[in-house]
């Protein structure tokens, strides 16, 4: 009997997560019915978003039940196919879990050409991540030749996509990052004019000095990925018909729920609103998978980018799927450098 390996949610976590909230299982492989195709995962893609498909919280999509594999998007190579659209042997992305194989609807699955790049970019620099930060900044962010922009995690693989655009589209960028090695890596190789480490900062009065004197001419886009200090300085910041296009807040997400229980134990709530009034900021947040139609379009102007050498992607792998939760963790206190993904 041909079976799998898959990590499965063995217990919801209350705060931080810890390993106990998972579980490695080795199943007999899934049947594939008609209309789908049974693939053999090559990587697997962590993200963020999954801690919160750790709660069991009303949100844009359902949690992930427990003893249910954990959610997540991976790359692989169809071994059956019962669907006329795709054949044995094709790449294909699609949401299949972390696990080593996995069954989905062919509506639910895209080919890709794995002579345009290496597939694991698939699931970060041309796939969700990257595609989330190319239409973050230029739907919601509607960038403009002069203006500043400020976004966090910026060695990671959202961050460094917007800012990496921003600067090609003639902005002035700066990053916030974990760490002097980050920072050297957003500065040196991404290009951007300036990178703070959120590490050397005690709070979000020094953030806010910080971020003035690498800003003089003050923000008008800040590309929100992470929440917490870096958004209450940033916000202090914005310029009049400034733009946040909010897509995640990392920081926020071992609080529970929707994030509940304040920032620092100071109520900045009224300043941020009144900042938002006055300066009349426009504050647009986004779930990228309601937008795939606009696919096309970034993968052909991101690869354009990739292949003249305009733009450049990091990629932190862990090997094996027994790694992936310990990745997991790490990923949620910024150990990572770059797009975390796990080879199988």
């Amino acid at each position: 009997m041909q079976e799998r390996q898959h990590i499965v949610l063995a217990s919801r976590p209350n705060g931080i997560p810890t390993l106990e909230n998972f579980a490695l299982e080795t199943t007999p492989l899934p049947e594939c019915a008609d209309g789908e195709v049974l693939v053999k995962m090559h990587y697997f893609s962590l993200d963020p978003y999954m801690r919160g498909r750790m709660d069991d919280t009303k949100s844009y999509a359902k949690p992930v039940g427990i003893n249910e594999t954990m959610e997540a998007e991976g790359v692989g190579t169809i071994v059956t196919s019962r669907s006329s659209h795709f054949q044995e042997g094709d790449m294909v992305v699609g949401r299949f879990g972390w696990t080593t194989h996995g069954v989905l609807p062919a509506e639910k699955i895209r080919r890709i050409n794995p002579d345009d790049a290496p597939i694991s970019t698939s699931l970060g620099v041309l796939g969700m991540p990257g595609f989330t930060g190319w239409f973050g900044l230029n739907i919601h962010g509607r960038p403009q030749k002069g203006e500043t922009l400020v976004v966090g995690a910026a060695s990671g693989a959202v961050g460094s996509m917007v800012g990496q655009l921003a600067k090609i589209y003639g902005l002035h960028v700066v990053g916030v990052a974990g760490g002097p090695e980050k920072c050297a890596f957003v500065t040196e190789q991404l290009g951007f004019d300036a990178c703070i480490d959120h590490r050397q900062m005690k709070n979000a009065d020094e953030m806010h000095k910080a971020l003035s004197d690498a800003c003089p001419h003050g923000i008008d886009i800040y590309y929100e990925n992470v929440g917490g200090v870096t958004m209450e300085a940033a916000m202090g910041l914005m310029n009049r018909g400034g733009r946040v296009p909010v897509c995640g807040m990392i920081s926020f997400y071992n609080l529970g729920g929707l994030g509940l229980g304040g920032m620092t134990g100071i109520d900045r709530l009224p300043k941020i609103w009144r900042s938002i009034l006055v300066n009349q900021l426009s504050i647009n947040g986004f779930i990228i998978s309601n937008h795939y139609d606009h696919f096309p379009r970034f993968h052909e102007e991101v690869l354009g980018y990739i292949n003249s050498k305009q733009l450049i992607y990091k990629e932190d792998i862990a090997q094996g799927i027994a790694q992936s939760p310990d990745a997991f963790l790490g990923l949620l206190q910024g150990k990572n450098f770059g797009k975390q993904l796990v080879a199988l």
